[in-house]
């Protein structure tokens, strides 16, 4: 039985449940890490558990032969699953949220938008998983692509101007080579010419509002920070029109993406320290940047929270802080390699955003897929390494990478011989 209201103890009351329900902000304006923490309450759970309920079933008994509940087959909707669709659509500021297998899966599902004879038009410095996509797959369905710099918005206006464009694909900062997009000048520009905007927004999640920058569907891989332990593969869409939201919907159930009841409960679970876990996550990483800054066997480092990066003002005035993912260019391939098998803290892994550091050279892991005269042509040299920085402390993961400079410098040394 529930304990009788203390006289002058502060009660969930009307104010306060309207609160806690809802778009997850109610009618207070919760702050990001606020809301990460305190989701919406659209679900009813009869013992009011503090920690999301996982609903690991595939069907759902229905209340008669003739009428459907809430929930019939997990396909089409779980209840664990909403509780994470609307938990990230309330964080992102978002009407609706759609969870999905991966975040492959999610923009597999915003490329159903499009239709054949239309055009999707996206960066040349983007995921690997996502250049695959592009060239490899939306072509046979008759989908045309095109890939441009775009940091340069006079290009992006040029593709733009085709008559054919249905959706701009956007990542800022990008993957790997850390450039930044003018995110509102170029939703502006797909906009004026009819196209919808998709922002890849997984390396900032909680540092970049996509939406008040001109997005109209958002992807976050949920694998990364969301998640953030390396247990979870997911990817996550958020949208703001009902419309679209339908139609997204419509894709997830007809196609089967969703994710599984378990990884959202998962996800969910993750979702709750991603804030404390990124902030310190970025914290560690303008660290390291400042460090490799200086080291003479570095060339360049790419890094939008260093001063000196091209687009630093840039950056700064679309987000919050330079984030946890830095790349750096040695100039010497062997020296790179080395460098990547020496650290000791650093997994050699083709993801980022988990608690841990990670290391890897993009260009024979995660963006191995894209042939290697098209990334010569891009600019992403096979030399760059690309480091996802943990919540370890700051002192241990500079020392590690010292040591591994070391023994690197020895070895360009030699290979220069």
């Amino acid at each position: 039985m529930r304990p009788v209201p203390v006289p002058g103890r502060c009660r969930r009351g009307p104010a306060r449940a309207a609160a806690a329900g809802g778009n997850g902000a109610g009618d207070k304006p919760w702050r990001m890490a606020t809301r990460i923490l305190h989701g919406p309450k659209s679900l009813e759970d009869p013992y009011a558990a503090v920690s999301p309920p996982l609903y690991q079933t595939a069907t759902f008994d229905q209340p008669s032969a003739t009428t459907f509940g809430p929930y019939d087959y997990t396909r089409s909707g779980n209840p664990t699953r909403q509780m994470l669709e609307e938990q990230v659509a309330a964080v992102d500021g978002a009407t609706r949220g759609f969870a999905f297998a991966s975040g492959m899966a999610a923009l597999t599902a915003v490329t159903r938008l499009v239709r054949a004879g239309e055009r999707v038009v996206a960066g040349n410095d983007i995921y690997g998983g996502t250049s695959r996509l592009l060239a490899q797959v939306l072509p046979k369905q008759g989908i045309k692509v095109t890939n441009v710099d775009m940091t340069d918005l006079a290009a992006v206006e040029r593709a733009c101007g085709s008559g054919d464009v249905k959706l701009v694909l956007v990542e800022s900062p990008t993957n790997p080579r850390m450039e930044i997009c003018d995110i509102k000048a170029i939703a502006d520009v797909a906009h004026a010419a009819g196209a919808l905007v998709c922002t890849d927004n997984s390396i900032m999640v909680h540092f970049q509002d996509v939406f008040a920058l001109g997005a109209d569907i958002n992807m976050i891989s949920a694998t990364k920070f969301i998640a953030g332990h390396s247990d979870v593969t997911g990817g996550i869409l958020t949208c703001r029109d009902p419309e679209l939201a339908d139609e997204l919907y419509f894709h997830q159930n007809a196609e089967g993406g969703g994710l599984g009841p378990f990884d959202c409960w998962l996800a969910l679970r993750g979702l709750k320290t991603m804030a404390l876990r990124m902030e310190k996550q970025a914290a560690n990483a303008q660290l390291l940047a400042e460090y490799l800054e200086q080291c003479p066997l570095v060339k360049k480092v790419n890094y939008a929270g260093l001063p000196g990066h091209r687009d630093h003002a840039l950056h700064a005035r679309q987000a919050a802080c330079g984030g946890s993912l830095l790349s750096f260019e040695t100039g010497n391939l062997e020296a790179s390699k080395a460098i990547v098998t020496d650290t000791e803290l650093y997994k050699i892994t083709v993801s980022f955003g988990s608690v841990g550091s990670s290391i890897s050279l993009p260009c024979y892991m995660s963006h191995a897929s894209i042939p290697a005269e098209v990334r010569a042509a891009r600019g992403l040299p096979d030399d760059l390494v690309r480091i996802s920085v943990g919540i370890e402390d700051p002192r241990d993961l500079i020392s590690d990478l010292e040591c591994a400079l070391g023994n690197a410098a020895r070895v360009a040394a030699l290979s220069s011989v």
